[in-house]
């Protein structure tokens, strides 16, 4: 396969699949763009896979394929192009790919049915689902200062959209038996989201700082979230934790060149915007999916562009 085709193929699946993401890539140089466009693409896969409709055993195995895939681009499947395409990014950037692995091992966790005692608890899956995309994402944008700073302000800013994902999905979570709010925030709000499974926490970390897989998910379908003083307390608090981890993030930017602020800033600012709107009517995310018109977040984009984040 042509080195160009591939390319093309994982921008493709970008632009058809990002509702977010994407008007912050397309707002990055010709170059960046691309490699950001394969990472996506990679990393959509292995969202996918953890979506899915396969078995849970089936998915874990795709899924070790997967990081098994991301070790071996030395080597990558010729008709495979978004490995073709990832491979060339890691000869061009400086992508730190093991970050793959740590999405891994946050859609393993799904796949298990893990839930959390505790934020801390949380903050690791965050970080392994949304973090490391930060971090590669940082690969393709550079820095202005220290990696390693900027690294971890990358990670914060992953876990402010995460704890966003997570508010916007409680109602769509909750259908597929997935509850990923801490218990002890459950338990200080009064709120029951149903069923009698105890939240499982995440098994002790293995060297390297990944976690084994933890029990597969079962049990019966739980009756619908009830709406309340309680669910509202709750949703603001959470918001209010997301706040402080989107300011800590959003120093991020002061970090990176122009346009590569801007993509962030655009991809962050849309989040934030979302947040907002929860935060304001918390009900809402009990009656759908809340979601930002197509024309609000090219707005947030073209004053990301100008340097402003919303």
């Amino acid at each position: 396969m042509e080195l160009s085709e591939a390319y093309r193929e994982c921008e493709r699946i970008t632009w058809s699949q990002a509702r977010n993401f994407a008007y912050g890539i397309r707002l990055l140089p010709a170059g960046k763009r691309a490699g950001l466009a394969v990472i996506y693409a990679f990393a959509r896969r292995i969202d996918d896979i953890g979506d899915g409709t396969l078995p849970a055993e089936e998915k874990i195995a795709a899924l070790e394929q997967a990081r098994e895939a991301v070790l071996n681009l030395t080597h990558p499947s010729p008709d495979d192009p978004v490995l073709v395409a990832l491979a060339d990014v890691e000869r061009t950037f400086p992508v730190p790919m093991a970050a793959f692995g740590e999405l891994i091992d946050g859609c393993v966790a799904d796949v298990r049915g893990t839930s959390y005692q505790t934020f801390d608890d949380l903050l690791y899956y965050c970080r392994c689902v949304a973090g490391s995309i930060g971090r590669l994402s940082l690969g393709i944008f550079g820095t202005r200062g220290d990696m390693t700073q900027a690294a971890e302000l990358a990670d914060s800013l992953g876990v402010a959209l995460q704890l966003t994902n997570i508010l916007r999905d409680i109602r769509e979570d909750h259908a597929n038996g997935r509850v990923y709010l801490p218990a002890e925030d459950l338990a200080k709000f009064s709120v029951d989201f149903g069923g009698d499974d105890p939240p499982q926490t995440l098994p002790a970390a293995l060297p390297g700082g990944t976690h084994p897989p933890g029990p597969p998910l079962g049990g019966a379908a739980r009756p619908p979230i009830p709406p309340g003083p309680g669910f509202t307390r709750l949703v603001e608090f959470e918001a209010e934790r997301a706040r402080e981890w989107y300011d800590d993030g959003l120093r991020l930017l002061a970090m990176l060149d122009r346009r590569s602020a801007a993509c962030t800033g655009a991809m962050a600012g849309i989040y934030r915007r979302l947040l907002e709107i929860i935060a304001a009517d918390p009900a809402a995310v009990l009656r759908g999916r809340t979601s930002l018109a197509g024309r609000e977040k090219a707005v947030v984009a073209v004053k990301a562009l100008a340097g402003r984040i919303s």
